[in-house]
C-alpha cells in the first residue's frame, strides 16, 4: 500500500487580510514565531508523514518555492503545484491526484493552526479499509462553520455548511484524510452558487456512502484567515513555539 502522504493547500487571494497579503501569500505571514505554513509542515512530518505537496496560486507560489524550498530543512520532501484560478477547496484537492497516485493522503488547510499532534489521527486512518476521516472540534460559535452530526462507531451522519441552528456544537475543521476515492468525488461534485466545488460536498458523498469517521480534537484550534483569528492563533501559539 502506497505510504499516506501530505497535501497543504495554500492558496486563496487572502481579502480578508488585505492590504497584509497585497505583495504576498498569507500563508507566508508570521504566526508566532515562524510563518503560518511552517506550522502545517512541522504538524505533518512529526506525524510521520515526510512525503508532501504545497497547492497554491500563481500570483505568490514563488515566494513560497523561495522560502521552503526543497523540504530538507524540514525533513521532508516538498513537492509544488498551481492552482490557475480560484475553484475552491475541492478543486485544488483535485490538482493532486497524480501526486497521491492510487495512494492515500491527509490535507490541512494552510490556515488552521492548532495545538495537538496529529499521530494518533493519522494511525486511525490508516487503520481503516477505506474512506475518509475528519478531524472536528467543538466550538462555541458552530454557525460560522461545517456542522457535523455525529453517529454510532465514530461514523458522521451529515455534514451542513453554516446551518442557522446548528445540530450540535462540533464544526470540521480544514484537517481531512482521504482514500483515493476523494477525486473520484470531486470529479462528481458541481460548482456551488459560489461557483466552487465545495469540499462539504465531497465529505457528504463519503457520507452517503458510509465511510466517514471523525476524530475529536483536542486542544486549542484556530484559523488565521482574518485580523481577529490571525492574531488569536499567534496569542495561542505563543505558548507552544515551532521548534
Amino acid at each position: 500500500m502506497t505510504k499516506t502522504k501530505g497535501i497543504i493547500l495554500a492558496g486563496g487571494s487572502g481579502s480578508r487580510l488585505y492590504p497584509l497579503t497585497k505583495v504576498t501569500n498569507k500563508h507566508l505571514l508570521p504566526v508566532g514565531n515562524k510563518p503560518m505554513i511552517y506550522h502545517s509542515i512541522h504538524k505533518l512530518t512529526q506525524a510521520g508523514i515526510t512525503d508532501i505537496l504545497i497547492i497554491s496560486g500563481t500570483d505568490h507560489l514563488g515566494s513560497i518555492v523561495s522560502l521552503l524550498g526543497s523540504g530538507s530543512e524540514f525533513g521532508c520532501a516538498l513537492t509544488y503545484r498551481v492552482q490557475d484560478e480560484a475553484g475552491g477547496i475541492a478543486q485544488a484537492l483535485g490538482i493532486a491526484e497524480p501526486f497521491v497516485n492510487g495512494g492515500r493522503c491527509v490535507v490541512i488547510l494552510g490556515d488552521n493552526i492548532f495545538e495537538r499532534p496529529l499521530g494518533s489521527f493519522v494511525s486511525a486512518f490508516d487503520a481503516q479499509p477505506c474512506g475518509a476521516r475528519l478531524l472536528l472540534i467543538e466550538h462555541e460559535n458552530p454557525h460560522r462553520f461545517g456542522v457535523a452530526t455525529l453517529g454510532d462507531n465514530q461514523k458522521l451522519l451529515t455534514i451542513v455548511e453554516k446551518p442557522k441552528t446548528p445540530d450540535s456544537n462540533c464544526i470540521v475543521t480544514g484537517i481531512y484524510a482521504y482514500d483515493s476515492v476523494v477525486f473520484d468525488y470531486v470529479r462528481a461534485c458541481s460548482p456551488s452558487k459560489r461557483n466552487e466545488l465545495e469540499i462539504t460536498d465531497v465529505n457528504n458523498l463519503y457520507i452517503q456512502d458510509g465511510t466517514c469517521y471523525y476524530d475529536i480534537l483536542s486542544g486549542w484550534w484556530s484559523d488565521a484567515g482574518t485580523f481577529e483569528s490571525l492574531h488569536h492563533a499567534s496569542q495561542l501559539i505563543q505558548d507552544n513555539p515551532i521548534h
